[in-house]
């Protein structure tokens, strides 16, 4: 089969937000795979602060990145170790990642339910997180990112994040992000373009090629860009 992305070119700088927008099977989330190198390029790189990451480790290069999916995963276990599986953080910094998510309340009341209350951290996530709501597994998710950018990441990924859960957790997830990130390099492959319409830069992609790269303020002031009639399309700009 023929690549999905071909002769992508383009440059982010440190700190920058960026929305990903196009229509499906444009090739957004394989830009993201690629990133993670889950998918292998068959031709050219790509570069973070200049270093090639096809000759990095896959541990060091995704230990170094974050993400939140689309679709968040918990792992059937306590909550610390949902958090922080290989155990580099202290209770502290757990539970600050905790009230930065808005679940530290939750985690609390888990801790009544199971008779854990001395030892909420090691309240028990069922399979699949089954025991938690799908915005509240989006949270942990959230919480799993916020607690790995205190030291470690400087790039997070949004893949379509907020795209199937609650209005009032997709606020909670946003202004968490808007609040709490200012430090890092920020991603967003967009699901509502609303999310990404104070970004630094939109990337629109078009059939796995570069249609356009500019400000919003830029791509919204051309009727005949293709991010401003995708914006009449979403009802985000009156016909």
């Amino acid at each position: 089969l023929e690549p999905v992305l071909k002769k992508l070119t383009f440059s982010i700088n440190s700190r920058e937000k960026i929305g990903i927008v196009g229509r499906t099977g444009a090739g957004k989330s394989s830009l993201v795979l690629s990133i993670f190198r889950l998918l292998e390029p068959i031709e050219g790189f790509i570069e973070i602060d200049g270093i090639n990451t096809n000759n990095l480790r896959l541990f060091d290069l995704r230990s170094n990145l974050s993400i939140i999916p689309q679709d968040a995963q918990c792992i059937e276990g306590t909550i610390r170790y949902n958090l922080d599986p290989l155990n580099e953080y202290n209770d502290e910094e757990i539970w600050e990642s905790l009230r930065m998510s808005k679940l530290d309340e939750h985690i609390k009341n888990m801790s009544i339910e199971q008779n854990l209350q001395n030892e909420p951290l090691n309240c028990l996530i069922s399979e699949s997180g089954s025991n938690l709501s799908v915005g509240q597994r989006q949270l942990i998710c959230l919480a799993r990112v916020l607690l790995k950018t205190q030291q470690k990441s400087k790039i997070l990924i949004l893949d379509e994040a907020t795209s199937s859960i609650d209005s009032e957790t997709d606020s909670v997830i946003q202004r968490t992000i808007r609040e709490k990130c200012n430090h890092l390099t920020i991603i967003t492959i967009a699901h509502r373009l609303n999310t990404i319409l104070d970004n630094d830069r939109i990337l629109v992609l078009d059939r796995g090629e570069i249609a356009e790269f500019d400000s919003p303020a830029k791509l919204l002031s051309n009727e005949e860009s293709m991010f401003y009639k995708m914006c009449v399309d979403g009802g985000y700009i009156p016909k």
